[in-house]
């Protein structure tokens, strides 16, 4: 995770930069002299994202204590509780009274919280995400979610339902897509619109990483333990790694054609039956917008293979880059004779530091802070996605945004005695999709 190296005011010379819609007018909080302006944080799910989260929201601005810890395994939520203490002192400590574990522990964690005022971080694997953000919703809780937001159609219709409910409620609802809130790509989306490369003709990502790494199944836990631990490896857990991972590229790439896709095909597979779980380790997606115009989309995680993220917008006067790979310079523009026209030289923040800088700021001063809307239309693109490539079919938007299957159905009443979705061979193997032979799963 990076380090914040911009100091505040630092920060507010960027203040007045529009990224993602959101105009930055001030971060200072309203403080009167007789009120207490501590936003209390409650976190669900102490991973590496829920971690990160916390770290940045507690530098976030004005009065800020962690209050509450929430995940289903309580060596988890005991280790964390022991690293916030260390890293924030007394705003980082968390009694044992609010440190709560088991899949009813995140009920408890937004319970604690006061209505309005207070933010409940979610991260857990993002199976559980609808439900833990329909829950915080209706108790009036303002949220920060981490993406995916949705593994199946029926998850990415909670989140919608939940952002129409917290406009109702004027709650804040953040999503944790950052490149959103980061001025290099904020801008390199502004001058891609107002026509610096010529019209969009065809856009491209890459998500390239080593392999997925296996926790190894520990003694005295039962098969679903396991697989939430590596929920990464499983398709109910993470619904795919494009999904997962890729979802960033695809949510920058529409923003920046200020669309979104139409439809999806796509191909994928698993190169050795030995790879941990369920999960292909490559992806290939190709949508298509109603103009004609196509994104193309390419995911792999092997072992032994570098690490390439980039995104390539093709135009009729040149190409776009953001975060360049290839030894291509990031965030800038090439025209047709391959000659930089133009790259960024403005303050790069922490994106993930902005981010709940942002939402901090919406709360103190009531601002209207909704991202819920976007974060459903891009775990629609990624579902859609993962249909297309684990089924082989030509997806439509439509058809996976109203499809009625669940990849665990009765996920809400799960339970360590509920049996996961998918079990070993003999072997130690896990099924998997066969394109033309699984459906839109």
């Amino acid at each position: 995770m990076q380090k914040v190296k911009q100091t505040r005011r630092e920060f507010m010379k960027i203040a007045g930069m529009t990224a993602a819609g959101v105009t930055l007018s001030s971060v200072t909080p309203k403080v009167h002299a007789a009120e207490d302006n501590t936003i209390k944080v409650a976190l669900v799910g102490c991973g590496g994202r829920g971690g990160g989260a916390v770290m940045d929201v507690m530098k976030a601005g004005g009065p800020i204590k962690l209050h509450a810890l929430a995940d289903i395994f309580e060596d988890k939520t005991a280790a964390y509780a022991k690293n916030f203490a260390a890293a924030f002192g007394e705003l980082g400590t968390v009694p044992k009274e609010r440190q709560f574990t088991g899949f009813d522990a995140y009920k408890h964690a937004i319970d604690s919280l006061e209505p309005k005022k207070d933010l409940i971080l979610l991260a857990t694997p993002p199976a559980f995400r609808p439900a833990h953000v329909e829950y915080a919703v209706k108790k009036g809780v303002n949220v920060f979610m981490e993406k995916s937001f949705a593994i199946d159609a029926p998850g990415l219709r909670r989140i919608e339902a939940a952002a129409k409910l917290a406009d109702e409620k004027n709650l804040k609802l953040a999503c944790g897509l950052m490149w959103r809130h980061n001025p290099p790509h904020a801008e390199t989306v502004k001058r891609v619109q107002d026509g610096m490369i010529g019209e969009i003709m065809h856009m491209r990502t890459y998500r390239m990483e080593p392999g997925i790494r296996l926790i190894q199944h520990r003694s005295g836990e039962n098969e679903l333990a396991h697989q939430i631990r590596n929920y990464h490896s499983f398709t109910w857990t993470n619904g795919s790694f494009f999904l997962d991972w890729c979802i960033h590229n695809v949510d920058i790439l529409c923003w920046a054609k200020n669309d979104w896709p139409e439809s999806a095909i796509g191909m994928g597979g698993r190169t050795t039956a030995d790879i941990p779980g369920q999960v292909f380790d490559h992806q290939h997606v190709e949508y298509f917008f109603k103009d004609g115009i196509s994104l193309n989309g390419y995911a792999r995680h092997m072992a032994g293979t570098p690490c390439f993220y980039t995104d390539y917008i093709l135009g009729t006067k040149g190409m776009a880059v953001l975060l360049g790979g290839f030894k291509i310079m990031k965030n800038c523009s090439f025209d047709s004779s391959n000659e930089t026209v133009w790259a960024y030289k403005g303050p790069t923040p922490n994106p993930y530091q902005v981010e709940h800088q942002l939402l901090i700021d919406a709360i103190r001063n009531d601002k209207p802070y909704n991202e819920g809307h976007r974060a459903a239309q891009a775990a629609l693109a990624g579902v859609m996605g993962r249909m297309a490539f684990e089924s082989g079919q030509h997806i439509q938007s439509k058809a996976a945004h109203d499809s009625n299957i669940e990849l665990f159905p009765g996920l809400d009443e799960i339970t360590w005695d509920t049996k996961p979705p998918v079990e070993p061979d003999a072997n130690g193997h896990y099924p998997y999709a066969i394109p033309g032979k699984t459906g839109t799963v």
